[in-house]
């Protein structure tokens, strides 16, 4: 079955980078030109999604704004014949449908992806986390699990490796069998494990599920730190599907983070055809 929604969760306060998320959500700080939040809805995009449910705030109304129409800003460009910018803003949705869901309390991913219950319906969807930035020059992180979901018609993590003293971090799998192309069957995961972590496999930001995860969500008690976790429904889930998780190919970005926000930055103007000699140039004078 094609996946054609995806949720992206964008309803947390980001207090990391106050005091600028007292004003403008983190999710839409831009990254050189666009917001960060923008190269995760590009990625859904090439990825084969079609539609994409966020669960926000009530604070957070520029992000419908964004990926919205601007009537008086392309009346504006049309009458000075601005072409090439009018085009360039009527990009910004990438011809996809959105739904914008209000999260009341922030009771944890697991409760924000509960959220998109009824948008999502009786079929597999995918997951993009707010602040993970995948780049890839080969495949889409995101179409990678979803390819992989395809082939084994089951919930895909997609996953990193990260240092064992870093495990505590993030949800981690337990495999039960790596194939050759390193596909995991797992027969666990753990919230954040403080001691004896089953591996250095780290779910890291893209998710695709079957719509048997909302009956675990629904009962889900809290765990880790208060919250519902949507590790701890998957765990659930095993008891009644398998999962599978696969380290995707491509660099990360956490931008939740001053130095991996401030490294995307860096790489993306690296990248960048028009910017990339005078920025080279840049760094060497600073540095």
């Amino acid at each position: 079955m094609k996946i054609k929604k995806a949720v992206i969760p964008a309803a947390g306060w980001g207090t990391r980078f106050l005091p600028i998320t007292k004003g403008i959500p983190k999710e839409m700080i831009p990254i050189i030109d666009k917001p960060v939040l923008s190269y995760i809805v590009e990625e859904a995009h090439q990825s084969g999604i079609e539609e994409i449910v966020f669960i926000v705030s009530e604070h957070k109304e520029c992000i419908k704004t964004y990926f919205g129409e601007n009537k008086a800003l392309e009346e504006f460009l049309t009458h000075k014949n601005n072409d090439k910018d009018l085009a360039m803003i009527k990009q910004t949705g990438f011809g996809m449908k959105f739904h914008y869901v209000i999260q009341k309390e922030q009771l944890g991913l697991g409760h924000a992806i509960l959220q998109a219950k009824e948008l999502i319906g009786n079929e597999p969807f995918a997951i993009l986390l707010g602040d993970d930035v995948y780049y890839s020059d080969i495949k889409p992180a995101l179409k990678q699990i979803i390819d992989l979901f395809g082939q084994k018609n089951s919930s895909v993590l997609g996953t990193m490796e990260v240092p064992m003293d870093q495990t505590s971090k993030y949800g981690i799998c337990k495999p039960k069998h790596i194939d050759d192309e390193g596909v995991m069957e797992l027969e666990g995961v753990v919230e954040k494990p403080k001691i004896n972590a089953p591996s250095r496999y780290a779910i890291s930001g893209r998710y695709v599920l079957t719509p048997t995860i909302f009956k675990y969500l629904e009962t889900q008690n809290q765990g880790a730190q208060g919250e519902i976790q949507l590790t701890d429904a998957i765990l659930r889930m095993m008891s009644e599907e398998k999962v599978y998780a696969y380290n995707m190919i491509g660099k990360r970005y956490d931008t939740g983070s001053k130095i991996g926000y401030l490294e995307a930055i860096i790489d993306y103007t690296l990248r960048n055809e028009e910017l990339k000699e005078s920025f080279r140039n840049l760094l060497r004078e600073k540095l």
